[in-house]
């Protein structure tokens, strides 16, 4: 398992929006983030929430900035979140080591330039197929099958287009980008085996505070951390490779207390006794 430190630069992320918008601020939760065992920081300089409100290429560059430029020896352990070609080429510039679109990778017109480099892409399924969230229903017992179509035709292009399927990972979108359904995003996280099997390509998953656990519990995002920890350990128990999430040392110590419990027990050497 990998984990996704999430850092919104932004005015008005759902849960998080404004926080971290000066340099300052955003840099102290990057260190923050990997000091907490983040293996990859998670960059965003647009919301994508329903009600965000228009960011233009020049200003997400600019809030994502400070912190690639901090982190330039790093730079592979940077992942730019952003579904705007601009952003993404500067990204490439950049040197980072993942691009995450929501869009999964529309614009087939960049898709020689993502050929030309290394970065990992990881391609994200959402029912409104352009722009951020909003609500869309779709029925909970076609979405499986709607996320595998969009990905046999997605990969296909990107594949055909020269870029390496070792680079790309899936994510099959949760909360709203599965619909307005909260019982699509249940759904989708049962069949996180079926859909890595099918593929064969690694999976992440970002279910960190969503409205579909937020509606379950009654929680509002900053107290959804208890829901987003149980939907992030069910998510490696089904076959994820990776977890996108606000709370990376939540994660960090409740993945390593699930691996152990999968693990026989070590035998304890002679003459060593158990702590109580």
């Amino acid at each position: 398992m990998q984990s996704f430190g999430i850092l919104n630069i932004t005015a008005d992320s759902f849960s998080d929006g404004g926080h971290f918008l000066a340099p300052e601020a955003a840099l102290s939760r990057a260190r923050a983030l990997f000091a907490e065992g983040a293996d990859v920081l998670d960059l965003g300089g647009a919301s994508s929430a329903p009600n965000a409100l228009p960011v233009s290429p020049e200003l997400e560059i600019a809030r994502l900035a400070s912190v690639v430029d901090a982190f330039q020896d790093d730079a592979h352990r940077l992942s730019i979140d952003s579904f705007a070609t601009a952003v993404q080429r500067w990204a490439l510039t950049r040197n980072v080591g993942y691009l995450n679109d929501i869009q999964g990778f529309a614009d087939p017109a960049f898709y020689p330039e993502l050929a030309g480099s290394s970065c990992r892409l990881i391609v994200m399924h959402s029912v409104q197929g352009h722009g951020p969230a909003r609500p869309m229903f779709v029925p909970a017992a076609e979405i499986y099958d709607r996320v595998c179509r969009f990905f046999e035709r997605r990969l296909c292009a990107l594949i055909q287009a020269g870029i390496h399927a070792d680079r790309l990972i899936l994510d099959p979108g949760m909360g709203m980008f599965l619909g307005s359904d909260p019982e699509a995003s249940f759904v989708m996280l049962r069949q996180i085996g079926a859909l890595r099997a099918a593929f064969g390509r690694p999976v992440l998953i970002s279910v960190s505070r969503k409205s579909f656990l937020r509606q379950l519990v009654k929680a509002e995002p900053r107290a959804a951390g208890p829901a987003s920890l149980a939907a992030e350990l069910f998510a490696l128990a089904g076959g994820a490779d990776f977890v996108r999430t606000h709370d990376v040392a939540a994660l960090r110590d409740a993945a390593k207390v699930w691996q152990r419990l999968e693990r026989p027990h070590a035998a304890t050497a002679p003459g060593m006794a158990n702590d109580l």
